[in-house]
């Protein structure tokens, strides 16, 4: 088993000043935490793997191909892979788990 905080895993991520901290990694899947700050701008380009979103915190709007929905704590967004997706408008600092299958890069 493996077992993680969100508090320890935000930390973590803060301090290697990156928006992004993969804290686990698997043959089937991969899981990380992404931040985003209100009022910043989401660098993403298409994966290569389908994701899963489960927002922690934080408000946005997340345009997915030519869809855009509202997401706010317990939101969760499927994203096929290869399809362009970002947030936009981060009205509250965002923090979402992020499940990557298979595992990202």
């Amino acid at each position: 088993m493996k077992s993680f905080h969100l508090a320890e895993l935000e930390a973590e991520r803060a301090a290697n000043d990156g928006a992004y901290l993969q804290f686990l990694r698997e043959r089937n899947m991969s899981v990380g935490l992404y931040a985003l700050d209100r009022g910043s701008q989401d660098p993403q380009k298409p994966h290569g793997q389908d994701e899963v979103y489960f927002v922690v915190s934080g408000r946005a709007a997340l345009t997915v191909g030519d869809e855009t929905t509202s997401v706010a704590r317990g939101s969760v967004v499927y994203v096929p892979a290869g399809v362009p997706h970002r947030f936009h408008h981060i009205s509250e600092d965002l923090r979402v788990m992020v499940v990557f299958s298979p595992p990202e890069g």
